[in-house]
């Protein structure tokens, strides 16, 4: 399939799910998936709240990044922060980023969403199946249940789109990327949990040190 066709078939979904006329977001975390959606989204409906998780720990070079292309797109954004700030979170319980990731992700990134989802119907996702194996069987559109025991369409339109999809797009719409990419990161959260892929075929093994390979906001309850 070629990049017209997938952006054809991506429009496709994000217009059908739209014409519902029910109150939809889109999460962003400002990487290069992130972006080609958004600019898709907001191709269709200019105000959908993008919604980022500023987790308090994230590299200068994101927030500034983001800061330039939510000015530059017009964007509707809305940051979702963690009930407890980062010196907060670590006089309580230390560096949970080391020693305890998951409760750590748990606190600043899956809460925060999870609370700020309640308010709509629909979340678009950037994700791919390319991205990792947990996400190989990953469905354009799906259901998922919050922990309320609130149900919501989840949609991801880039689902079987490649890396090279992306970057391919992003160049023919001429949206700049995160500097980040150029220091050799492939995928980018936050900084303490992020570094340049430990093995080149697998773009998510910078993250998280290896231990593991999702931060828990697309498990479903």
């Amino acid at each position: 399939m070629t990049l017209e066709q997938k952006i054809d078939q991506a429009s496709t979904v994000i217009r059908s799910i739209l014409a519902k006329d029910c109150a939809a977001c889109v999460t962003s975390s400002f990487q290069t998936e992130c972006m080609a959606l958004v600019d898709l989204l907001i191709a269709e409906q200019p105000g959908i709240p993008v919604l980022f998780l500023d987790t308090g720990y994230h590299f200068p070079e994101t927030y500034i990044y983001r800061d330039e292309m939510a000015a530059s797109l017009r964007l509707n954004l809305v940051n979702l922060q963690p009930k407890l700030t980062v010196a907060e979170q670590e006089s309580q319980f230390g560096i949970l980023n080391q020693n305890a990731p998951d409760r750590c992700c748990g606190i600043r990134k899956v809460e925060p969403l999870f609370r700020g989802l309640e308010q709509f119907d629909v979340w678009f996702t950037a994700l791919r199946r390319e991205q990792s194996p947990t996400r190989a069987n990953l469905q354009p559109v799906d259901q998922f249940r919050l922990p309320s025991g609130k149900q919501l369409t989840k949609a991801s339109p880039l689902a079987d789109w490649t890396n090279a999809d992306v970057w391919a797009y992003l160049k023919r719409r001429g949206i700049p990327v995160l500097p980040l990419y150029d220091q050799g990161y492939t995928s980018i959260g936050c900084a303490p949990c992020t570094t340049p892929p430990a093995d080149p075929d697998n773009p998510r093994s910078g993250r998280w040190a290896g231990r593991k390979l999702e931060c828990g906001i697309h498990i479903s309850t």
